[in-house]
């Protein structure tokens, strides 16, 4: 399977939860923290950066990594 290139030219702003609590009727991972179910999406790198700097929000940035495509064929299933 090959994985699609959608939305790869998009920086985003993930929120980091500090307190994850379990949630007592559920059992399920919660938190009170709404900010863990926001992610911002930003045009470049640098808008991403900008953001955060100018609302003190610590942020790492996270560089993706060269993709090595290699093109398949589901004839290859057969034909070695």
């Amino acid at each position: 399977m090959q994985s699609g290139m959608k939305k790869f030219d998009k920086w985003t702003i993930e929120f980091v939860t500090d307190d994850p609590g379990k949630n007592p009727l559920m059992g399920w991972e919660s938190s009170s923290d709404t900010y863990s179910e926001l992610n911002l999406e930003f045009k470049s790198k640098d808008l991403a950066i900008e953001y955060a700097k100018k609302n003190n929000i610590e942020f790492e940035v996270i560089e993706s990594k060269e993709r090595k495509i290699i093109k398949k064929s589901y004839a290859d299933n057969f034909t070695k």
